[in-house]
């Protein structure tokens, strides 16, 4: 019993201990738990609080550049509408005549349509005085006729003939708003008669800014008075303290009403931080206005809620238990490495695809066939292309470091440092420039330059592209154009000369002329046949003066001839037209001009006509047409046949290239990752090439315009055109029955043809093309807004789309009017009767 006594106790005492220790391991092992979790914890909780800060960094950034577009937008959204109404004719003839009630009525109802259009706040006019003699708000209670706004900026600098915008507190209204003032010139004034103002509130673009409760965004002046705020409270205070003169200056003005403009208790805590009255701490940026001097859009964050977006996630997940959160925490580390290293082989990546575009761009840049250069803003040249070197003749180390304009003669020196580059380093462009530059030989060329320059986040810029063009040749060539135009003028002046010296020979050619040359009085009555007349109808001068052309031929015939004459009496002017006429040897056809012929007092007293043979030349003509469309319709059918070939034959070896590269890549990926990096590159390519190949057979023969028809097709290539172009295009048709492939194929090549100047010359912005069928003719319609041309300028090569397009019209009975002016846009309009297929 003792003996079992003692184990018993024995083995009790060693349980305890080992529960002892066991405990006391799990202890530790808590401790350690808790300490890692907590160390873990509070460095991710400070890299979860910086990667929170450089967010809002980032944010407050991209927040201010997309406030900064919306304001710039819409300080400027009324500058066109202004310059508009200025240029309007009654407002320009009730600042002239005041005192008529109908013209300030005429006023008063554009400004009323202006405001209602443009929903603005009020649409004013003032005379010179500064006095408003009309307004959209005349019969309001705050309205602005007979108020004088003379002491305005805005006015000031209007009278003086220039447009302003003009950000301020309405003096009577009490509203604020964006002022857009514009002079009023009426032609043969040397001043202007008035101004025209627009002033719209900055209520809608301050409802944008308004934004979490932890952010404020500010406009504030160039003397720091806060303008726009989405806090309501900080209106007409200072974002800095401002000195007695600075609140003079202010009050003296009226731009913010009588003050006092407190300021607001923001100080300045390092570059990015501030802290207002209350302790509480900001993450602060700020960015200037475009165009707005001093004027600046001011964001605060408030830090606190930066710090809660980190401390409130952690504090709802730290109720799990311990040993869950310290399996978490090492799952975590081991994700976070995964992620780290993914992240850092991304970055290998785009920093390996970055320096291979920095090459692609240098070999660009070098092997462009243009003169490349960039410059400071000093105007030294840092980087220049070998094919500028290869023209000047220099080598790189002697022009690297030197000023642009050491290369220039001295008076394309004086021009750019005196008028070009201060514009250029003011705007950031510039197009077109004409100077001349001296090569290393001595020689000197003439070459235009365009330039654009990159900016920095302040504005200003810090270098510049600029594209040379040796315009050597062409200026020769203008020149040699100019001189020969002279020759030109002379000689026509001597031949002038010549006529009159020779009018007499002239009469007596006459007689020998193959045309027909006749001369009727009013009434039709001939006065005079030449020979040719004689000899074709076989009656004498003698026998037919006095006689009518129903006396001499038959009726159809006299009936043609006399519809043309009244034609040219009732006009006033000459007249050219075809005529029939039937010979002993079959029916001719005869190209007559008629003109009237004027006594000594200017009344017309005659007509006089000159026919030409043309039967020859139509018969030409015709077989011509029938070849041009024979030749058209073998094109069309080398086009889909080539298309054809493209598509399926080259097409279908793409693609199978494509997926023997794609099963390459595969088969090298675990073993070679180069290799296998250059089979992507490989499907990257052979897909571009694909697309390419199918846009080509597109656009040699579109499948949709056989297959869908011309209403399909065409809006294919008005959308292929907008992508491509950028130019916003609308196509617009009614129901169109199903059309012959001929007049299919030619409203469709058309249309390519009109789209294809359009995006060479035309420098437009919108395309409307339109496609409807009425009373049994086709009507296709292409308009643009760009800058129009002059048809009688045309040059032969220019002329020769234009030739196209109306020899297709013709080959399918149609007709191609095109109307164009400068700067006027061009309307190309397609028409043609036609007969709809039956279904079936």
């Amino acid at each position: 019993m003792t003996f079992k006594v003692k184990r018993l106790i024995f083995s009790g005492a060693f349980s305890k201990l080992a529960g002892m220790k066991l405990r006391l391991i799990l202890l530790v092992l808590s401790l350690l738990a808790f300490l890692s979790a907590s160390t873990g914890g509070f460095l991710y909780y400070s890299s979860l609080k910086k990667s929170a800060l450089e967010e809002a960094e980032r944010q407050a950034q991209e927040r201010l550049q997309t406030i900064q577009k919306s304001f710039s937008a819409f300080l400027s959204e009324n500058i066109k509408p202004v310059r508009s109404l200025a240029g309007l004719d009654f407002l320009q003839h009730s600042l002239i005549r005041p005192d008529e009630a109908a013209a300030l009525e005429k006023a008063n109802l554009i400004l009323d349509h202006f405001n209602r259009t443009l929903e603005t706040e009020v649409c004013y006019l003032m005379d010179r005085r500064g006095d408003t003699i009309a307004s959209s708000n005349r019969l309001a209670a705050d309205s602005f006729v007979g108020e004088n706004f003379n002491f305005r900026p805005y006015f000031q600098r209007a009278v003086q003939g220039q447009p302003a915008t003009y950000l301020a507190l309405g003096t009577t209204s009490g509203r604020r708003g964006a002022y857009y003032s514009h002079p009023i010139v009426v032609e043969g004034r040397p001043e202007p008669v008035g101004v025209v103002v627009i002033k719209a509130s900055v209520e809608p673009i301050e409802r944008e800014l308004v934004s979490a409760s932890d952010e404020i965004v500010l406009v504030t002046d160039p003397h720091s008075v806060i303008f726009i705020s989405n806090r309501r409270e900080w209106l007409y205070h200072s974002i800095q303290e401002l000195s007695d003169e600075r609140r003079d200056r202010i009050a003296r003005s009226l731009q913010f009403g009588e003050g006092p403009w407190n300021w607001v208790g923001i100080r300045m805590e390092g570059e990015r931080h501030a802290v207002d009255r209350h302790g509480r701490g900001y993450l602060i940026h700020r960015i200037e206005l475009d165009h707005y001097p001093g004027w600046n859009v001011i964001h605060l964050r408030s830090l606190a809620a930066i710090s809660r977006t980190v401390s409130d996630p952690l504090i709802r997940i730290a109720g799990p238990s311990i040993l869950a959160l310290c399996v978490l925490i090492g799952v975590s580390v081991f994700f976070l490495y995964r992620k780290a290293s993914v992240d850092i082989l991304r970055r290998q990546a785009a920093e390996q695809a970055l320096r291979e575009s920095e090459e692609r761009y240098r070999s660009l840049y070098h092997h462009t066939p243009a003169m490349l250069h960039s410059i400071d803003t000093n105007g030294r040249l840092v980087s220049v292309s070998d094919y500028w070197l290869d023209i000047l003749g220099y080598e790189r180390a002697e022009v690297i470091g030197r000023k642009l304009t050491e290369f220039l003669t001295e008076s394309s020196r004086r021009y750019a440092e005196e008028t070009v580059l201060p514009e250029f380093f003011e705007t950031g462009f510039c197009k077109d420039i004409p100077y001349q530059f001296v090569k290393k030989s001595g020689d000197i060329i003439d070459i235009l330059l365009s330039a654009i320059s990159d900016r920095a986040m302040a504005g200003g810029p810090v270098r510049s592209l600029a594209v040379s063009i040796d315009v050597t040749e062409r200026k020769r060539a203008e020149e040699a154009l100019q001189h020969a135009q002279q020759e030109l003028r002379r000689y026509s002046q001597d031949l002038e000369r010549q006529v009159r010296k020779r009018t007499q020979e002239v009469t007596s050619i006459l007689k020998y002329t193959p045309a027909v040359v006749y001369l009727k009085d009013k009434e039709g009555r001939y006065n005079l046949v030449n020979s040719r007349f004689e000899e074709l109808f076989a009656m004498r001068n003698e026998e037919v003066q006095g006689q009518t052309d129903h006396d001499i031929f038959p009726n159809e015939i006299a009936d043609q001839f006399c519809q043309n004459d009244q034609r040219v009496l009732s006009d006033s002017c000459s007249y050219q037209a075809e005529e029939r006429i039937s010979q002993s040897d079959g029916v001719h056809t005869y190209l007559s001009v008629k003109f009237p012929v004027y006594d000594e007092t200017g009344k017309i007293s005659g007509i006089c006509g000159i026919s030409t043979d043309i039967t020859a030349v139509k018969k030409a003509q015709e077989q011509l047409r029938r070849l041009s469309g024979s030749i058209m319709d073998r094109q069309e059918k080398e086009r889909k046949a080539i298309a054809r070939e493209l598509h399926d034959e080259l097409g279908q070896l793409l693609t199978a290239l494509r997926m023997d590269s794609a099963w390459l890549r595969h088969r090298l990926k675990d073993t070679d990752a180069h290799a296998s990096e250059r089979a992507l590159t490989m499907d990257t390519l052979i897909d571009k090439t694909i697309d390419g190949v199918r846009d080509m057979a597109i656009r040699l023969r579109p499948g949709v315009l056989d297959t869908l028809g011309l209403v399909d097709a065409l809006e294919w290539v008005t959308s292929d055109f907008e992508k491509r172009t950028s130019i916003t295009c609308f196509f617009n048709h009614r129901p169109v029955p199903n059309l012959e492939d001929t007049l299919a194929t030619a409203a469709y090549r058309i249309t390519q043809e009109a789209l294809t100047n359009i995006a060479r010359h035309a420098r437009a912005t919108r395309v409307d093309v339109s496609l409807g069928i009425e009373d049994g003719v086709l009507s296709l319609i292409v308009i643009d807004d760009g800058c129009g041309f002059s048809l009688r300028e045309l040059t032969e090569s220019e002329g020769l789309g234009l030739a196209g397009m109306r020899e297709r019209a013709s080959l399918v009975g149609g007709f191609l009017d095109v109307q164009s002016q400068e700067r006027k846009g061009t309307r190309v309009h397609f028409k043609v009767s036609i007969n709809p297929e039956r279904p079936g």
